[in-house]
Parts: C-alpha cells; sequence; structure tokens
C-alpha cells in the first residue's frame, strides 16, 4: 500500500495541466482546511473557498467501479467502508466551516471536471 500514490494520479495531473492552461491557479494537496483535521484538499482555491477530491474508485467506494477484494474481505470492506465515512465527514465539516466541496471519480472525463470546476469558480466570482 505504501506504493499507492496519493496525490498526482493520472486524472490529478490530467485535471491540473488543463486548468493551469486555462490560465487558473490553485494549490494542490492542502491541508489545514479545517482546524484540527487531517484531510487533504486534491485542488484548492482559498479565496474562492473551493474544494475538489478526486477520488480513486477502489479507495473511496465508486458504485459503478468499486470491488472488494476475496481474500481477507471482513478486513477490506471494514477499510473501505471507513473511507467513504470519512470522505463524508469531511465534506460535511468542509461544507459547515463555508466551503464549496466538488467531489469526482477517477474515471470522469478530465474534460467534464474541469469544465464543472470553472463553472464554480466562475460563481464564486
Amino acid at each position: 500500500m505504501q506504493k499507492q500514490r496519493t496525490t498526482g494520479t493520472e486524472v490529478e495531473l490530467a485535471v491540473r495541466r488543463a486548468l493551469h492552461a486555462r490560465g487558473h491557479r490553485y494549490r494542490v494537496d492542502m491541508g489545514g482546511l479545517v482546524p484540527g483535521e487531517r484531510f487533504r484538499g486534491d485542488i484548492v482555491w482559498t479565496r474562492a473557498r473551493l474544494v475538489v477530491f478526486l477520488d480513486g474508485c477502489f479507495w473511496h467506494v465508486c458504485p459503478e467501479h468499486g470491488t472488494i477484494p476475496k481474500s481477507n474481505r471482513e478486513w477490506w470492506q471494514s477499510k473501505l467502508e471507513g473511507n467513504r465515512q470519512r470522505d463524508e465527514r469531511a465534506t460535511k465539516l468542509l461544507q459547515a466551516e463555508g466551503w464549496k466541496v466538488l467531489r469526482f471519480w477517477e474515471h470522469e472525463s478530465p474534460e467534464e471536471i474541469v469544465a464543472r470546476i470553472e463553472l464554480e469558480l466562475e460563481k464564486a466570482r
């Protein structure tokens, strides 16, 4: 598991490149969004109070592509459900602090993700 990327995934890099090419500047893998909490936003605009999470289908239990390994099944179910609950909690805490939270799956088109992000950035201006 140590070899699993937590930042700089393929979809994240594609989205970041597209945003940067369109003139958007942002922070990457930013923590400290909610005092006392450890979660980190994948792409963050502090002035717009917009945080984007690009979730992997396996680790965040995608309803379309999420699977549970057959070996040690109970442990994996518990681990993945904990991840899902943590994501839900992070979203609620961020929203309570005034952040707009966008979550996307790794299988979504980077172009569509960028379009939705730009829409929210425009709303924030």
